[in-house]
């Protein structure tokens, strides 16, 4: 694991904006390439996203910030909110009174809080469905873009992105990041990032499991097929 330490003056923070280097990379192109105070392009490697579908309390705690903080302008239309409850174990009703902010209803989907006609206006662009955007981008790249905005006076927003260079997407965990220090607030981003990731494909953690067994079940019985070839076989000149 390396460190990349970048002095950005972080939306008033005036912090240097850190990014662990990750080993898992796309293609190992990484999170792109970005430009140095000194004018030379420096390549951006991606932080590895902590993605665990059997810590609930990460998967849960990610769901309250991905309706408090991306469901306002994103929507998740694969995704509906009885399917949160079920397999984050969060009562159905705990679900209907916190994270329900655009519909009354348990069994729908998560759509947007903002006309997207409207945003489009706004940013230039409707904001992105978020259901499989971790399947799209990779988790680690969602990851990295979302602990690397820092202050950019030129932008409309005040805020540009490493990794997504003039990225109309507001810094919106903003005043999140002010009150926390720097590993909290990266542990809560790898919450949000856990659910997204959950919300990509809910069952991957199932998937990975039984296909483990499989994996065993057919080295196991490679044996008495090796050995039955061998028998039928014996004879044959």
């Amino acid at each position: 694991m390396s460190t990349l330490i970048k002095s950005l003056a972080g939306l008033g923070l005036g912090a240097a904006l850190t990014l662990t280097a990750g080993t898992a990379m796309a293609e190992g192109s990484g999170c792109g390439t970005f430009t140095n105070a000194e004018g030379v392009d420096e390549h951006l490697a991606c932080s590895t996203a902590p993605i665990d579908f059997t810590n609930k309390g990460s998967l849960q705690n990610g769901a309250k910030i991905f309706m408090n903080y991306c469901a306002g302008c994103h929507s998740a239309k694969y995704v509906r909110h009885s399917r949160i409850a079920q397999d984050l174990e969060i009562p159905p009703e705990l679900v209907e009174k916190y994270l329900m902010v655009t519909t009354d209803q348990i069994g729908d989907h998560i759509t947007a809080e903002i006309d997207p006609e409207v945003q489009a206006s706004w940013f230039g662009a409707a904001p992105p469905d978020l259901s499989l955007e971790t399947r799209l981008r990779g988790d680690d790249w969602v990851y990295t873009y979302l602990l690397s905005f820092y202050e950019d006076p030129s932008r409309p927003w005040g805020a540009n992105n490493l990794v997504l260079a003039n990225a109309a997407m507001p810094h919106v965990l903003h005043n999140m990041q002010e009150e926390l220090s720097q590993e909290e607030f990266e542990s809560e981003v790898g919450d949000l990032v856990n659910f997204m990731a959950w919300m990509g494909e809910p069952a991957r953690h199932d998937r990975q499991v039984i296909g483990f067994f499989v994996i065993l079940f057919l080295l196991v019985l490679l044996i008495p097929v090796y050995l039955l070839n061998k028998e039928f076989w014996k004879d044959v000149k």
